[in-house]
């Protein structure tokens, strides 16, 4: 899925923590060191990098943010930025995603992909089947996780050889192999 502003998805926010404005942040990075540094700018919006419906207000462009501190805590980061300074603040700011400039970003490998780059790709089934949308990507002990939006209600699909077949961000698409009954069929 192409995002015009060239903004790329790097974290969720999933809650506000604590009284002082900090915010959970599921990561969608393997770099928060480098992406949550002191001072570095971020921007909230939505995955696609335009700005939340939640905190728009006549805006043209996603909310710019600059990091005070960061901190690992388990699987995701606790971030505090300039200008939210009270958990009311915060909230605001629940289910937005911070996004960076993909210009900033390392390009991957061959055979890589960012997992930015996942969440609103068309999953596909390998006979062509249309499945839903990914809308979320979860590292779990496990491994990864797609949350692919389907007709039926969310389905979860591990991103493990044999069950993804291939990934083409450029062509807004990922085609899948699920095993019987993941999407309710059969």
């Amino acid at each position: 899925m192409a995002r015009p502003t060239g903004l790329a998805a790097v974290g969720r926010v999933a809650k506000a923590h604590g009284i002082r404005g900090e915010l959970a942040v599921a990561l969608l990075t393997d770099a928060p060191d480098a992406i949550f540094a002191s001072g570095a700018r971020v921007f909230a919006g939505t995955a696609e990098g335009r700005p939340h419906p939640a905190t728009a207000a006549g805006r043209a462009e996603p909310i710019e943010l600059t990091v005070e501190a960061a901190r690992s805590a388990g699987d995701r980061w606790l971030v505090r930025f300039a200008g939210i300074p009270d958990r009311s603040a915060a909230e605001r700011l629940r289910g937005h995603f911070l996004l960076v400039p993909e210009a900033e970003l390392t390009a991957p490998h061959d055979g890589e992909v960012f997992l930015h780059d996942l969440v609103g790709l068309e999953a596909v089934h390998v006979n062509g089947t249309p499945l839903g949308r990914v809308s979320d990507v979860y590292d779990v002990p496990q491994g990864l996780l797609l949350e692919v939006a389907h007709a039926s209600g969310p389905v979860l699909v591990p991103f493990v050889n044999g069950i993804v077949v291939s990934t083409a961000p450029e062509a807004g698409r990922i085609v899948l192999d699920p095993p019987n009954g993941l999407f309710g069929e059969g």
